[in-house]
């Protein structure tokens, strides 16, 4: 596990330059070919900011995140992780960031790719909004013509899924738009499908002894200097990924150790409902409300608990650690 160092200042500027601030965290310019990620105590649901801060939660993200970079670089998987200045914070190569990548080019490289790859292995979340709706069939996801499929089903084939990334709401892309947008070809997609394969492999391999299974989850990759595929933003966490207890999973109930939880409890008030009825009438959005104080201080639990059996370390808020010690090598 990475520890956290003195943050360097930015060449020429004498500390980070605030450039962005995304739905989690803000992000900050350290120098021409490096970024900053403070994760905030934010949480974020449907493309809504909640008026609710949850402790703990920006640091549980980013020592999470930082866990499975470090796999990825034992697995050699490229990725854009440098360091964890703070517990709460990551440095991370810098790649441009543009809407439309065929703009910088041809043969366009140091370019964030401006899609979401999701990998679900069971039926859940908005997929299982969609099969309820009946817009996904039973043999889109790999089984027998009017199969009947149920909630927390396991699907007999990892179904994939690609939205886009910089857009104020996410939406799903039929292959040939996903390749437009980003400007990569069939081969780079594929090779990148592999890639997420084989870190969810590894990653199951290590999480299922600590009881969780890892229902789905979203990878982003940019293209680097050199034209190759990089692993970037962050992924494995409470808010990128779905993570069931696996004990109660074989017993037929799913216990989510996600942001699914969050996400429940909304549509369990019926905001969700009300929320997509706005957006699919074109109408303006309903204010989502703050999480009740009881449910923060849930939440605030569930993202320690998470962490904890992720990368299989107690959690120690940094305020109780210490000063931290400088990382070897």
């Amino acid at each position: 596990m990475p520890r956290a160092k003195s943050a360097a200042p930015a060449a020429g500027t004498g500390k980070p330059k605030y450039l962005r601030r995304g739905k989690v965290k803000e992000i900050y310019e350290v120098s021409p070919t490096e970024l900053e990620f403070r994760f905030t105590d934010d949480i974020s649901v449907f493309d809504k900011h909640v008026p609710s801060v949850i402790p703990h939660k920006g640091e549980t993200l980013a020592r999470t995140a930082a866990h499975w970079f470090e796999l990825c670089s034992k697995l050699g998987v490229k990725n854009h992780f440098l360091d964890l200045p703070t517990p709460s914070t990551m440095r991370v190569k810098r790649v441009q960031v543009v809407e439309k990548p065929k703009t910088l080019g041809p043969h366009p490289k140091n370019y964030l790719v401006p899609l979401e790859l999701i990998v679900r292995y069971y039926v859940a979340g908005s997929l299982w909004d969609r099969v309820k709706a009946g817009k996904v069939t039973p043999t889109e996801l790999g089984l027998p013509a009017g199969a009947s499929v149920r909630y927390g089903q396991g699907l007999p084939e990892p179904h994939f899924e690609v939205t886009t990334k910089l857009e104020p709401i996410d939406r799903l892309l039929a292959m040939p738009e996903a390749l437009e947008l980003a400007a990569i070809d069939r081969k780079q997609l594929d090779q990148a499908k592999e890639t997420i394969l084989k870190i969810d492999s590894a990653m199951s391999r290590e999480i299922e002894p600590r009881g969780l299974l890892h229902v789905d989850g979203k990878k982003e990759f940019a293209i680097d200097t050199e034209g190759s595929l990089m692993l970037v933003d962050t992924f494995g966490t409470a808010d990128e990924d779905r993570f069931w207890d696996r004990g109660a999973h074989e017993r037929g109930k799913q216990v989510e150790f996600s942001k699914e939880f969050v996400r429940q409890h909304y549509r369990t008030t019926g905001y969700f409902d009300e929320l997509s009825k706005a957006r699919e009438e074109k109408e303006a959005e309903p204010p989502i409300p703050p999480l009740p104080p009881l449910l923060v201080d849930e939440v605030s639990r569930l993202y320690t608990t998470v962490f904890q059996r992720l990368t299989g370390t107690p959690f120690v808020p940094a305020d109780d650690e210490g000063p931290s010690p400088e990382r070897s090598g």
